[in-house]
């Protein structure tokens, strides 16, 4: 019998690679997805492959799979800017409703249970680079607040779990991640940037520039979630390039890529938007003997070509989505 593995988040950037990743290693996947900000598009492939199988769902109601699950990866969350500051309730819903659900779900199919939380734990970073040990500066009640405690409290229930009911469970704090399949215009930085540069239109930089962010490839990302689920390891661990560099460089290293001309404009810094993120990956290494492969030079061409190859509406189209029917 093939081992059976629910993802929810599948039809996302992340969970439509990871659904690849357990389809090549031989498990049947079990897709779940609400569809508020995935695409049906990322997994279209996967649809009439045998050991695929898709659930149009959402996690923060009760969830039901018939059979035996003998793995959860839970990567149902909105992740961009955009996304939360416009369904922060749902955001809030599905980290700890939704995490609940599953966590139960896990427990009654003695089913190990792996939580994709984030670097935002970590909030506007007093401690360089962050190591898992750090608890953070976050504000609560501050716009971001929605996501960053959402995750907070992801792990803290995570964690609950598997000391009261001793249940399997793995979490991973995911640092920046691209890759194809990301949407344009959802507020993140590296498929913004992108999307201008394709456009002719200037690079829009939030703040002075100097603030700090470190893009692991989405390949490298997988490799080492894979390895955390199949490790024996309970407790939080960063997976992320430690390959710092500060937003103005970006812009410079993606103006050179593209070949294009562009000015770089700025504007105000959002609020308690993080001015340095670098994960210690220290853990990582010993741990799970994992660190990240890909080049950024190399995984922004591969970015970079996909992003190219979309059709003109697609590059064109906002992804301001109408939220109003999801929000509750």
């Amino acid at each position: 019998m093939k081992k059976r593995v629910l993802i929810t988040g599948a039809a996302g950037f992340l969970g439509s690679h990871l659904s690849d990743r357990f389809i090549k290693e031989g498990f049947h996947v079990i897709g779940m997805d609400n569809l508020i900000t995935g695409s049906l598009d990322n997994i279209e492939h996967l649809m009439p492959l045998e050991n695929f199988e898709f659930h149009h769902h959402d996690v923060s109601s009760f969830v039901h799979i018939a059979g035996d699950l003998d793995y959860i990866l839970h990567f149902a969350s909105p992740a961009s800017p955009i996304d939360y500051l416009k369904i922060p309730i749902q955001t809030l819903k599905v980290g700890s409703l939704g995490t609940h659900n599953l966590l139960g779900l896990a427990r009654a199919k003695n089913a190990r249970m792996l939580i994709a939380s984030t670097s935002e734990v970590y909030g506007d970073p007093l401690v360089h680079p962050q190591v898992e040990e750090y608890y953070g500066n976050v504000n609560p009640v501050g716009p971001r607040g929605v996501y960053d405690e959402a995750k907070r409290f992801q792990e803290a229930i995570t964690m609950a779990y598997h000391t009261y009911h001793n249940l399997e469970t793995r979490i991973v704090r995911i640092f920046n991640t691209y890759g194809p399949r990301m949407r344009l215009n959802d507020g993140r930085v590296l498929p913004a940037f992108i999307g201008q540069a394709l456009r002719g239109e200037d690079l829009t930089i939030f703040g002075d520039g100097s603030q700090t962010r470190s893009f692991c490839y989405v390949d490298d990302q997988v490799e080492g979630i894979f390895q955390l689920l199949m490790s024996d390891y309970a407790y939080p661990i960063n997976i992320g390039n430690p390959d710092e560099i500060t937003i103005s460089q970006f812009a410079e290293e993606i103006i050179k890529l593209t070949g294009t001309q562009q000015k770089v404009i700025y504007m105000d810094l959002p609020k308690d938007d993080p001015m340095q993120r670098q994960p210690d990956i220290t853990k990582a290494n010993e741990v799970l003997g994992w660190s990240p492969k890909v080049d950024r030079s190399k995984g922004l061409k591969i970015t970079y070509d996909y992003f190219k190859s979309l059709p003109k509406d697609r590059l064109n189209k906002t992804e301001h989505k109408n939220f109003s029917s999801f929000i509750k």
